[in-house]
């Protein structure tokens, strides 16, 4: 008998609750809209509050659930294969060629599936080559060279994210700058003669101007080479499969179209579940297997796991399962169809707003807004001063900086509109607000570029040249990096201190203006810090001190 068999348990902790969730209410007070259509990027609203009651609901009956491992917890492989099975009909992978290797996985997002189709490539590529002399796989070090993945210059930062992540050479090719969808012939020029290129990338659309890239071209080219192709349908997958075809044609871009290797579609974005949940699907069932990765090199339990982390929570799962099983291919084309009448509407306004115009031809419920420079100067509406009137009115819309394509042509500085089926309910109001709002900065010029570097310049160095000062920031240590930061994006501020305004709570003109021209690496550095020390303690937390024994 133990001498602690009499020894009574330790008791429970005292949990000290109150106030808790008022204060994360207070904190979700300071936070942009998540309903309601004023906020157009970043939020999916499809306008049915039963959607987002279930999907919470899903959640906290998975709360306790650890989706690492499917055998022990088996609705977890339940509701992947279900989501997987809905995704891989939605983009024809049943009924297509090899139709029964259409496999996917469900990921954490739009991004995790971009890494994962890359690491794909990169393990099937390695696995192509010859074995080295003493039978082992090859690595990339081993190779002696960095697989390429060859996209358009529009493909989403994630894929450069994977690359750099991964140790593989992203190659951009410029894309039309009217139209700003890939070149076939310069994509397949690119590609060459195929021997070094691991993944071509395509999307559908592509998030910066909506356009959706010329997938059918693209694959043919490639294809024919033995390159396998990602489509990137991340913000397309979920409602360009259900675009009512006399609003405008979609083009192929899933399955059906022969070459076509992998599709990633994110759930979270116009499937309308809650972040994060994202579907990879892979055409070749081999082919996929290069995804997963497996040790049994521990002395701990056998580690198998399909996409990057390991212990992961299965309520984004439950939540994207539950809100697929809700709406169904019917629920699906309903909401797209409220989508697509709000964004003719939007177009409508766009078009009819003077200085302004709708960048390439896009197709689905994103748009770009760029200066419409065959009007005379004092009649023209910069897309970022515009933004900022706008956000006055109490609508948020996206300014995205210009950008210099690897061949020296320019893409235009732009404000972005990602349309949702809430937007059908609020277009009116949006739209008399993006008129006045170009009604009130018509002729106003954006900040230029130049001029705000160059004052930026002459408040850290005065007297020294820009070449020099900009040379000098290329290694920047965090302390200089923040107080750069301070000055140039905060305006001397400390957002932490909550007295602050939030960055992107003032007029974003002038920041998009610094970012555009700063050194590519300097303006990197400077964001990094930004986001790094937004999520520092600036001190101690009072009220945690003062729960230990002994706290004031």
């Amino acid at each position: 008998m133990s001498a602690l068999d009499d020894t009574p348990l330790p008791a429970p902790p005292v949990l000290r609750t109150e106030g808790i969730l008022d204060r994360l209410a207070a904190l979700r007070a300071a936070d942009a809209p998540t309903h309601g259509g004023r906020v157009l990027s970043y939020v999916y609203d499809p306008d049915l509050a039963e959607l987002d009651a279930l999907a919470g609901d899903a959640i906290r009956a998975v709360q306790p659930l650890n989706a690492l491992d499917p055998t022990t917890f088996s609705s977890v492989a339940v509701m992947e294969r279900e989501l997987v099975a809905f995704a891989r009909d939605v983009l024809h992978g049943t009924g297509a060629q090899d139709a029964s290797g259409v496999v996917g996985t469900v990921t954490s997002g739009g991004t995790e599936s971009c890494l994962l189709a890359v690491k794909t490539a990169r393990d099937a590529f390695l696995a192509a080559h010859p074995p080295r002399a003493d039978g082992t796989p090859h690595t990339l070090a081993t190779l002696g060279f960095a697989p390429k993945v060859v996209a358009p210059s529009t493909v989403h930062a994630a894929f450069h994210k994977a690359a750099t992540y991964l140790g593989l050479d992203l190659v951009l090719v410029p894309v039309d700058p009217a139209s700003c969808r890939a070149v076939p012939a310069a994509m397949a020029a690119a590609v060459g003669d195929g021997s070094d290129v691991a993944l071509v990338v395509v999307s559908a659309p592509s998030y910066p101007h909506g356009v959706v890239d010329p997938v059918e071209e693209v694959a043919a080219s490639a294809s024919a080479l033995g390159v396998p192709v990602h489509v990137d349908a991340c913000v397309g997958g979920w409602v360009l499969p259900f675009w009512p075809d006399d609003v405008a044609h979609v083009p192929p871009f899933d399955f059906r179209v022969p070459g076509v290797t992998s599709i990633s579609a994110d759930v979270h974005k116009y499937g309308y579940a809650p972040k994060g949940a994202s579907v990879l699907l892979t055409r070749d069932r081999d082919r996929q297997r290069h995804q997963l990765f497996a040790t049994t090199r521990w002395p701990g339990y056998p580690v198998v796991n399909s996409t990057i982390m390991g212990s992961k929570s299965a309520g984004p799962l439950a939540a994207a399962w539950a809100v697929t099983q809700a709406l169904g291919v019917p629920g699906y084309r309903a909401v797209t169809a409220r989508c697509a009448v709000a964004t003719v509407t939007l177009r409508e306004v766009l078009d009819a707003i003077e200085g302004l115009r709708v960048v390439g031809d896009p197709v689905g419920p994103l748009v770009a807004v760029a200066t419409d420079e065959s009007v005379p100067a004092e009649r023209r509406v910069d897309p970022h001063v515009w933004s900022d009137a706008v956000r006055a009115s109490g609508f948020v819309l996206q300014p995205q900086p210009g950008y210099t394509q690897p061949d020296g042509s320019r893409l235009p500085h732009t404000t972005h509109l990602t349309v949702t089926p809430v937007t059908a309910g609020v277009v009116d109001e949006l739209g008399a607000a993006l008129v006045t709002a170009a009604q009130a900065v018509r002729g106003v010029p954006r900040p230029d570029p130049q001029e705000v570097l160059g004052a930026l310049v002459a408040t850290l160095a005065p007297g020294v040249p820009a070449p020099e000062v900009l040379s000098a920031l290329g290694a920047l240590d965090a302390r200089t990096a923040w107080d750069l930061v301070q000055a140039a994006v905060l305006g001397g501020s400390d957002p932490r201190g909550g007295d602050a305004p939030e960055p992107g709570t003032g007029p974003m003109a002038p920041l998009l203006a610094l970012v555009e021209a700063l050194p590519s690496a300097v303006g990197e550095r400077l964001l990094i810090e930004l986001i790094a020390r937004l999520a520092e303690p600036v001190a101690p937390p009072v009220d945690a001190l003062a729960a230990e024994p002994g706290g004031s």
